[in-house]
């Protein structure tokens, strides 16, 4: 934390020079520069006094720098007014140093963690894949952002629910169904293929080019689903048995990935439980919902849209819209009604957490609480940011009790034009599209996982010969895991994934493995060394600009996952994973550590290393990335 606290010195020196030269108290920014030779810290307080006090920014930063007397063990060395008007800080870091070091072989499993949550409760809604396929590319960003978001929000002291949501009563559902029960398709997939996959590559795709085909065979759907949604018949069961399957190879997929859940919600139990009708009323009540007696949508139940026309949640003949059953499911959880559920334990996770999932009636395994959270963040794409603006700006009518309901959303991933084609995938001069489970257009989760693994393992074996097949396989499995999730949440949200498999397979540069590499080789260096780390070596003696660049970035660990944290943002932690990486390797070929022959230098090089080594292993830990000692 000793970043923050010169961040909390300069704010504080600063503030103590604006009140002795009688300027009234103002906010004002203390961050890094944009060049290394401008200091550590720069102050725009100048800027912000100017217009009020008529004075040039300049004279103010004079002015101010006269006041600024920075104390004997202070964090802060000195400060120096720039020609612009901001005022510039240099660090201590005979003392930074010190302090960071030490604290970091102290408390090295929980060094970086900063509790910003205070035990507030966050509810992360991510996955929720419909139980008729398996995970596709596009699919593993909504996963392992979610995951990545729930592992941030833990190590900031949240108290952390993360839902999946399984829509087991909707057409694609029913699709499957038809294909089995009507066009005649096995319900056991060939050569021993994953059952979801088979759902997804052979029945899905060919039951919708059946349809075009056979009209009978197109409004048979409707009939299965609406079987499905009065969950009594045979039909109905079948089903269920169906998408209790497909889910299940759903969650092997996900649970290979290292995301874990704390609950399954059913669509089906949302549905049955009246939900949507305690919901309902209370749209009434609160006069959120109105009903339609002329017009265009005459004999339906709207709801405002600010800046667009009225949305309809419940049509004339009576049923509800698409819309209608998301307001129910994410007032409940807010906490805005009465929950309904039971709930029973699934099974244990690869983490050994239990997975519960929603019952109705009978008594409940768990004490636990699911819903009401203090904040609601539901993960999905972009193309349903207008949808989630509605329910937000429902919800908001409600009454959240200063609870908040918070859409994360991301760009799409589409196939690169080679991936495509190497797919048998025509796509004309295109450089990239879109993926469409319907028309089988996509490239699974596993098959990514597999080929990634494959490729690892050849470059583990070729480096480590002597490995044994279980380690070559441990450690492909890790480096491919790695690099899939590191590529997933570097990239910005609002920018598009062109995902080609070529590319993902690099285990050079902005990679996953390359921060496990650098992991790797700190952990040889103290292996090499033969010797106990001193948590009280000189510190004092790392005096070069690569030893000093390193430490400044492990102090910065806490400030990155506070940020992380507030901002939902993964991003923000694999960019600063990267950078603690790149100096790292800096450090490394700039300055002897094994060879260094001054005693009192070694050892304090060997702390750096090793400290270097906690902040980067807590950092990938956080982004669900395996810090492995070997490679």
């Amino acid at each position: 934390m000793t970043f923050r606290v010169l961040i909390e010195q300069v704010r504080a020196l600063v503030a103590s020079a604006v009140e002795s030269a009688g300027y009234p108290k103002l906010d004002f920014d203390v961050s890094e520069p944009p060049r290394k030779e401008f200091g550590d810290l720069t102050c725009n307080v100048a800027f912000q006094m100017s217009k009020q006090a008529k004075k040039a920014p300049q004279k103010i930063a004079g002015e101010l720098i006269e006041r600024i007397k920075p104390q004997q063990d202070s964090f802060v060395l000195s400060a120096e007014p720039h020609p612009a008007g901001y005022i510039n800080f240099r660090a201590n870091y005979a003392k930074l140093s010190t302090t960071t070091l030490a604290q970091v072989l102290k408390n090295p499993d929980s060094y970086g963690y900063y509790d910003s949550g205070k035990g507030s409760h966050v509810i992360i809604e991510h996955t929720s894949v419909n139980p008729n396929k398996a995970l596709h590319v596009g699919h593993m960003r909504n996963v392992i952002l979610g995951d990545a978001l729930y592992r941030i929000m833990k190590a900031t002291n949240h108290r952390t629910t993360v839902l999946n949501y399984v829509d087991d009563s909707g057409l694609q559902v029913a699709d499957i169904v038809v294909g089995f029960k009507f066009a005649g398709m096995k319900t056991e997939p060939p050569g021993g293929k994953k059952f979801d996959q088979y759902c997804g590559d052979e029945v899905y795709v060919k039951i919708n080019e059946m349809y075009e085909k056979d009209k009978e065979l197109a409004e048979m759907r409707k009939l299965v689903l609406k079987e499905i949604e009065e969950g009594k018949s045979e039909i109905a069961r079948f089903a269920a048995n169906i998408t209790m399957r497909v889910l299940q190879e759903q969650l092997k997929t996900c649970w290979r990935m290292k995301a874990r859940y704390d609950l399954l919600n059913f669509e089906s139990h949302i549905v049955v439980s009246k939900l949507w009708s305690r919901a309902f009323e209370l749209l009434k009540k609160n006069n959120i919902a109105r009903f339609e007696a002329e017009g265009k949508n005459k004999g339906c139940w709207v709801i405002e849209a600010q800046g667009e026309e009225d949305k309809v949640i419940v049509r004339s003949d009576g049923t509800a819209t698409y819309i209608a059953k998301d307001i129910p499911y994410a007032a409940w959880k807010l906490g805005l009604v009465d929950d309904p559920f039971s709930y029973a334990k699934y099974q244990n996770q690869w983490d050994d957490s239990m997975l519960y999932r929603t019952t109705l009636g009978g008594e409940s395994a768990t004490d636990r609480k699911f819903n009401g959270g203090d904040r609601v963040t539901t993960i999905i794409d972009s193309r349903q940011a207008r949808l989630q603006r509605i329910i937000s700006q429902v919800l908001s009518q409600m009454g959240t009790s200063g609870r908040e309901y918070l859409h994360l959303g991301y760009e799409a991933v589409t196939l690169s034009s080679a991936t495509a084609k190497s797919m048998g995938i025509d796509i004309g001069e295109r450089e990239s599209t879109h993926m469409s489970g319907r028309k089988g257009i996509y490239v699974n989760a596993d098959y990514v996982l597999d080929t990634l693994h494959a490729k690892a393992y050849e470059e583990v074996k070729t480096r480590n010969p002597e490995f044994s097949e279980q380690q070559l396989n441990a450690i492909a499995e890790e480096i491919a895991i790695s690099a899939i999730r590191y590529n997933m949440v570097r990239q910005d949200l609002d920018k598009m994934i062109t995902f080609d498999v070529k590319e993902s397979l690099s285990l050079e540069g902005d990679t996953g493995p390359y921060l496990q590499y650098a992991y790797a080789r700190s952990q040889r260096i103290l292996e090499k060394s033969g010797r106990q780390v001193d948590s009280k070596a000189r510190f004092e003696l790392l005096t070069h600009e690569s030893e000093v660049a390193l430490i400044k970035e492990i102090a910065k660990l806490d400030l990155v996952f506070e940020d992380a944290a507030r901002s939902l943002s993964p991003k923000s932690l694999a960019r600063y994973a990267y950078s603690l990486a790149t100096a790292f390797n800096l450090f490394y070929e700039k300055v002897p550590v094994l060879k260094e022959e001054n005693a009192g230098v070694l050892m304090a090089r060997l702390a750096l290393v090793s400290a270097f080594g906690v902040a980067l292993k807590n950092a990938l830990t956080t982004l669900g990335i395996t810090a492995l000692e070997r490679m």
